[in-house]
């Protein structure tokens, strides 16, 4: 057997160069480049060997590990988990700091390869810079807290580990039905010690998505199902994007007449206008959809967990008489809420459905309905974007002015808060790709980090990151970053004073306005914030603008920058879109001293009765 003596971070890096993966029939690396910031427990190991690979395997600077990690994610989401990246980090506060991001990528079933440094295995300097102590076990670090948010964790004690914990970390990584975050704690004194590796390790080996067909009996029965149903709906989530399944649903939904709602995470599945779309479901829903799902007798969900904002805590299904079926490549997820599981990849699932549904369609007055419900939708649209003469816009002026300014080529990027909600409703997206909300971690702070990593995976998009004022006090650093790496992104900072939308959920439960908008919150006094001034001091180009009309001529300015440019309108921190939507479980106090929160809490339990006793 051929060997070749290497530190054990010089063979991670060389293994991982070595992995490739198809798209659109051409090879190109499955990891095209690290993100690094680095410390004492990775520059001298790791490092170094980022150092020698060059442009085999990049390496980005960041400015905060949470954000490089957070790029990391969004680069993976738009590259349909296709390709993924690595984060390095040395121990203690840098490790840590990407705890949150991992979190947020094992909700959204995202890829990302975490490579934080660790203590050193020999002990000798004991304890080490940033080391957290347990006193009863001394294995424990700070890098266990990667445990719960990994989907596979481990911890390098010796250099010949790689050969066993690599090949299961790739496998994770790439596995649609157990993709997520993995963690590779990397002992900083094994990092440098050298192995005699088998050169036969370091081959390259072409990675291809797993698409697992449906087993024909889990297929029969959904099909059997469908076949009895008057009022099906489909409900389109990730899972559709993720397995290239656009063709494959459009297909299945023109054919048999299928109307098709979208979650957060699924929507661009169809065209906005596509004639078989009813636009979002769930709590930030249209009525077309929410309507269509209350009186549904069949819900096809595919590629999603159907989680509450999707569900609208479980009160969404309205017919005592729906069957669900769900389709999704993890069983886990498949069989939630008592579906009918049909464990399978999306387009492989959808393709066999529209087959063995031949000759069969939806009852005519099922898809009249549809498509009047999504006229009406449309008309609401309208009125809820136009610009009115309001003293101050609302969230759904501001992205109807940017909407209008986008095209086929523009990704729209946002996370957390009212804005996702608006956007969800109210977005019109042309095509797979252009949408791209993180919501099933509702992180604040990922929307410029986010913005980068898209701009990285889709160069020649207009990169468009929708951001409140509270998200981007939260991470900013991230603009510095998009200039130094030549990622020109347009940012739109809505400045309504605080956090809106906490704020208007807080009075929605009987609480009076606390501590959410910065008028609410102690202080001695309100210091306006220059989000201009501090933008320009970032690098970036930026401007305020004082109305819809000044913002779409900024928009189309900020086009045409060479670099990032950050636009700031001032915004109605009470108005959100009335129309459409449906009811999410946000528990009320049974006991107050505030006749606002008891009246509240009556008006919950109304509401959970009501529910139930339908």
């Amino acid at each position: 057997m051929t060997t070749v003596r290497l530190t054990m971070a010089q063979a991670l890096v060389r293994y991982l160069i070595a992995q490739r993966t198809e798209i659109d029939g051409q090879e190109v690396p499955l990891i095209p480049g690290v993100w690094a910031i680095f410390g004492h427990g990775n520059v001298a190991g790791l490092g170094e060997a980022l150092f020698q690979a060059g442009d085999l395997l990049p390496t980005y600077r960041s400015h905060n590990e949470q954000a490089m990690a957070l790029a990391a994610i969004a680069f993976a989401k738009a590259k349909y988990r296709r390709q993924f990246m690595a984060c390095t980090s040395s121990i203690g506060p840098g490790a840590t700091n990407m705890v949150t991001a991992a979190a947020l990528a094992h909700a959204n079933r995202l890829p990302v390869l975490l490579l934080p440094g660790d203590v050193f295995a020999n002990r000798r300097p004991d304890p080490v810079l940033q080391q957290i102590e347990d006193f009863g076990d001394p294995t424990i670090t700070a890098n266990d807290c990667f445990r719960p948010v990994s989907r596979f964790w481990d911890r390098i004690t010796r250099p010949e580990q790689l050969l066993v914990s690599l090949p299961h970390a790739l496998d994770t990584l790439t596995d649609p039905a157990n993709c997520g975050p993995v963690t590779l704690a990397m002992c900083q004194d094994v990092q440098a010690e050298a192995y005699d590796y088998p050169e036969s390790f370091f081959e390259p080996v072409v990675r291809r998505s797993r698409r697992p067909g449906p087993d024909e009996d889990e297929l029969a029965d959904a099909v059997a199902l469908i076949k009895a149903s008057e009022r099906p709906l489909i409900i389109a989530g990730g899972g559709v994007l993720y397995s290239g399944a656009s063709d494959a649903l459009a297909h299945l939904a023109e054919t048999h007449g299928l109307a098709v709602a979208e979650t957060q995470a699924g929507k661009g599945a169809l065209a906005w206008d596509h004639p078989q779309a009813v636009g979002s479901i769930g709590v930030t829903g249209s009525s077309a959809a929410n309507s269509l799902a209350a009186d549904a007798d069949l819900v096809l969900a595919v590629g999603t967990r159907l989680q509450d904002f999707t569900s609208a805590s479980g009160t969404l299904f309205r017919n005592p008489a729906m069957r669900l079926i769900q389709v999704n490549t993890a069983p886990y997820d498949a069989i939630k809420h008592r579906a009918v599981p049909l464990v399978a990849d999306a387009r492989r699932a959808l393709t066999a459905l529209a087959d063995d549904l031949s000759g069969w369609q939806v009852p005519s007055t099922w898809q009249d309905y549809a498509k009047s419900s999504m006229a009406e939708w449309n008309e609401a649209v309208e009125r809820a974007t136009a610009p009115t003469n309001a003293p101050l816009p609302s969230d759904a002026q501001v992205l109807g002015a940017v909407n209008r300014g986008a095209d086929a080529n523009t990704t729209m990027v946002c996370a957390a808060g009212g804005l996702p909600g608006e956007l969800h409703k109210l977005w019109r997206t042309p095509a797979p790709g252009n949408y791209h909300v993180e919501y099933a971690y509702s992180c604040m702070g990922y929307e410029i980090a986010g913005g980068v990593g898209v701009k990285l995976a889709k160069p020649d998009d207009e990169v468009v990151v929708m951001v409140g004022d509270g998200s981007y006090l939260m991470m900013n650093s991230e603009i510095a970053t998009s200039v130094m790496l030549g990622c020109r992104l347009t940012i739109v900072v809505l400045d309504n004073r605080g956090f809106g939308c906490i704020n208007r959920l807080q009075q929605a439960t009987g609480s009076a306005p606390f501590n959410n908008l910065l008028a609410d919150a102690r202080h001695e006094q309100v210091v306006p914030i220059d989000f201009v001034a501090h933008a320009t001091g970032l690098g970036a180009r930026a401007e305020k603008v004082a109305s819809i009309a000044e913002l779409e001529q900024a928009f189309e300015r900020a086009k045409q920058a060479d670099r990032t440019s950050v636009i700031v309108i001032d915004t109605d921190p009470m108005i959100t879109t009335e129309e459409g939507g449906a009811w999410w479980d946000v528990a009320v106090p049974e006991t107050s001293e505030r006749a606002a929160v008891r009246d509240a809490r009556a008006a919950y339990q109304n509401a959970i009765e009501r529910l139930r006793a339908d």
